[in-house]
């Protein structure tokens, strides 16, 4: 059995109700192809034997585990699936680190399944980074994070507004009250927004091979998606504010 868990925390693609955000101005059904992709990605890089792959899907109701094997049939086995429980995103993210601490896995990285970019290397540093520090945090450029270490279930969740651009910085102090150790990884992009897709876009273009399946769907939707290029040429003010105020260093007990 590996050491670490990953866990990736998905929601299952449904029309209506999948990334709202995006689906005002794409669309709905667009948006669900663009989510379908990101899932496809993520499957593609992380289910293998290497990693000790799960998905925590909402809603708890779905049936993500069939829907999972559509996305890589031949290795649907290095899959597992559990449903996510819990009032709020706080709640669920304890949840789940409570729950694979109780399968025997001895730490666990959560990432977001927002980031169809994000590369083996990076969550190969974050488990590295557990074997000395209590946390580590993959901070995001909206100020929220996409990947959380964690070796124990510690209450890194409470109190913290999910879904705004305080979150990391939050956590980072929530750890810093219990003494915890921390280590800082990359801060990469998140797609929660146009101005996200956009940017997300532009990458995919030079580099597709760091998410084939979004990079082949952005292609097929270009007439759809790139008109949105002049609704959002800057990014926010809130988003340059909360990587400026992040903390950069590592920090000990």
């Amino acid at each position: 059995m590996p050491k670490t868990a990953l866990v990736i925390m998905a929601r299952y693609p449904e029309l209506g109700k999948t990334k709202t955000r995006l689906a005002r101005t794409l669309g709905e059904e667009a948006t669900l192809e663009i989510y379908q992709a990101f899932l496809k990605d993520l499957a593609q890089r992380f289910a293998v034997p290497e990693y000790a792959l799960n998905w925590a899907y909402f809603p708890p109701y779905a049936d993500f585990a069939s829907y999972c094997t559509t996305l890589v049939p031949e290795e649907a086995r290095h899959m597992r699936t559990i449903p996510q429980q819990g009032g709020d995103l706080g709640e669920r993210l304890r949840y789940v680190f409570e729950w694979t601490r109780d399968q025997g896995f001895q730490q666990t990285i959560v990432m977001s399944s927002d980031s169809p970019h994000i590369e083996r290397d990076v969550v190969d540093k974050a488990i590295q980074a557990l074997e000395r520090t209590d946390m580590v945090l993959g901070p995001a450029e909206d100020g929220g994070y996409y990947l959380l270490g964690l070796h124990e279930p510690y209450d890194v969740f409470s109190g913290i507004p999910m879904s705004t651009n305080v979150v990391a910085e939050m956590t980072i102090a929530a750890a810093r009250r219990y003494g915890l150790s921390y280590q800082l990884l990359e801060t990469l992009q998140d797609v929660d927004e146009v101005a996200d897709l956009v940017q997300l876009t532009r990458l995919l273009e030079s580099e597709p091979s760091l998410a084939p399946a979004t990079a082949a769907c952005l292609e097929r939707l270009k007439s759809r998606v790139l008109p949105c290029k002049n609704l959002c040429a800057h990014a926010c003010p809130s988003r340059r504010d909360a990587r400026e105020a992040m903390p950069t260093q590592r920090t000990g007990n």
